[in-house]
């Protein structure tokens, strides 16, 4: 299936939002998930799947000074 993240087309199999940012290595503790404009809340990822054509924003959080 296709769907946007970050503003990048890509293909994926199907699966969740959880199967997908730990396929990328991301680190879930500080990472937001925006789903088609609505923020996914952590404890959902798992239960929420990624349909054809999502568009997906994945925001990390740095601290730094």
């Amino acid at each position: 299936m296709d769907i946007v993240v970050n503003g990048s087309q890509e293909s994926c199999a199907p699966g969740s939002v959880a199967e997908l940012v730990a396929a990328r290595g991301l680190p879930p503790e500080a990472l937001v998930v925006e789903l088609n404009g609505k923020i996914i809340r952590q404890e959902q990822w798992s239960q929420v799947r990624l349909g054809d054509g999502d568009r997906l924003e994945l925001l990390s959080f740095v601290g730094g000074g």
